[in-house]
């Protein structure tokens, strides 16, 4: 019985030692955290000793050496943004534009970025760059060209924060103006100057109508005045015309004369 009791003391030892193993390593695990995980749509910057790594880390699992190195993960998906701005147009009239603009943190250059700016890049590159572009290209329209010229400028923007942003490591995938707004006076202006444009427009054309329809009732009179010539003319050297002419506009009735008698007014038996 006693030899029986030592070995399964011996057993239990030995089986103790695992556990003891296994708990000194998640004890470790908690305290010192050599595991770093990157997640989805992340790029990871290991800093070791205040050295950021040469290389981004892409998405799992990674270790580093506890007190010595860590990861920091940076977002690298497309960050979409509606936000407004106040603007001056070329004629000095204050807009405020409403705007849409897609972008996102080149992964590939994600420890440049958190090494040469850090993780507010937002506010220290993208914003400046941004609210400089808008207030550039919008400064070179007047307010009511600028109205019927949105794409144009909008395009224009877009161009700009691409060229300008792509070499601070920031890609812009799209950029839209959704809304520009005046002040109250200078809206109702803008109406009344286009409601008297459309008015003058629409005298032009009235008048354009009546100067056409004059040009056509002279040509009409030109034409009729040369009928009326060619005609005369004619009538003139040929008697037998002017019989014609008498014949197409009687009315079947002969003249009635003082003596009672009715006498045709053509010469029906004259020679020819």
């Amino acid at each position: 019985m006693a030899g029986r009791g030592e070995k399964t003391g011996s057993a239990r030892e030995k089986l103790a030692i695992p556990l003891v193993i296994c708990l000194l390593v998640v004890i470790f695990l908690l305290i010192f955290n050599p595991i770093a995980i990157v997640g989805v749509g992340e790029r990871g910057v290991k800093v070791t000793l205040g050295k950021v790594s040469p290389q981004s880390y892409t998405e799992g699992v990674h270790f580093v050496t506890p007190f010595i190195s860590k990861i920091k993960n940076m977002d690298v998906k497309t960050q979409k943004r509606n936000m407004n701005t106040e603007v001056y147009t070329k004629d000095i009239q204050q807009a405020r534009i409403s705007y849409v603009v897609n972008y996102n943190l080149q992964p590939a250059n994600a420890h440049t970025m958190y090494r040469e700016v850090g993780l507010d890049y937002v506010d220290k590159i993208v914003m400046p760059v941004l609210e400089g572009t808008i207030k550039d290209v919008i400064g070179k329209w007047n307010a009511q060209d600028l109205v019927a010229n949105r794409e144009t400028a909008t395009k224009e923007i877009y161009d700009k924060l691409v060229k300008q942003l792509a070499p601070k490591y920031i890609d812009v995938t799209g950029f839209q103006m959704t809304s520009i707004n005046y002040s109250d006076v200078f809206e109702r202006a803008i109406e009344s100057k286009v409601t008297a444009e459309q008015e003058a427009l629409k005298a032009k054309n009235k008048t354009v109508q009546i100067q056409e329809e004059a040009k056509q009732k002279l040509i009409s009179a030109e034409a009729e005045a040369k009928s009326m010539s060619i005609r005369a003319n004619a009538l003139t050297q040929n008697k037998a015309l002017v019989e014609y002419e008498a014949v197409q506009k009687w009315d079947g009735k002969l003249p009635e004369y003082m003596m009672g008698n009715s006498i045709p007014f053509i010469n029906l038996n004259s020679k020819k």
